[in-house]
């Protein structure tokens, strides 16, 4: 049975790129989002944008964080990171720049979404494991996402229940 996970991405820069990770079908995402409806979310303001994100947490072993190059300090990033933790999910995260978005274009490479953050006095940077496919070409990196997305979602989760 496959694991549940929550993607976790900048949806304005990274929405293509994350939808090619969601439908390798390895692992059960959560639901795609239309522009409507994150802006209907939005609009709600920052308790409807939380009660958004904990309902698609709800039920979810992981977190996976897509990192592109806009990814790392963005306010619901950084709460899906806390809120992760929090609840006791496995986090791991996936450069995703060299997957094409949908103008056919690759992007830079994003720092460490988890830099930022401590556990007691340890930077969760050196707990969560961050993934970046060895890779140029496009479908090699997604090749090489779908061959391991399952056991890197397995290791977070075994990560987390060491903590």
């Amino acid at each position: 049975m496959a694991r549940k996970v929550f993607y976790s991405f900048h949806y304005d820069a990274d929405n293509w790129r994350a939808s090619q990770v969601r439908n390798i079908g390895i692992v059960e995402g959560n639901a795609a989002v239309s522009d409507n409806d994150w802006e209907t979310v939005k609009r709600g303001g920052d308790k409807a944008i939380e009660r958004w994100i904990a309902d698609q947490m709800w039920g979810r072993s992981c977190v996976v964080v897509l990192i592109g190059n806009g990814t790392a300090g963005r306010k619901w990033i950084n709460h899906e990171i806390e809120s992760a933790w929090k609840e006791r999910k496995g986090l791991v995260g996936i450069h995703v720049h060299n997957l094409k978005d949908r103008n056919q274009q690759q992007s830079w490479k994003g720092t460490d979404p988890f830099a930022g953050f401590t556990v007691g006095t340890t930077p969760l940077s050196s707990i969560v494991r961050v993934y970046d496919p060895p890779y140029f070409a496009s479908t090699d990196v997604y090749a090489h996402i779908s061959q391991n997305l399952e056991a890197w979602v397995e290791e977070a989760i075994r990560i987390r229940n060491l903590y």
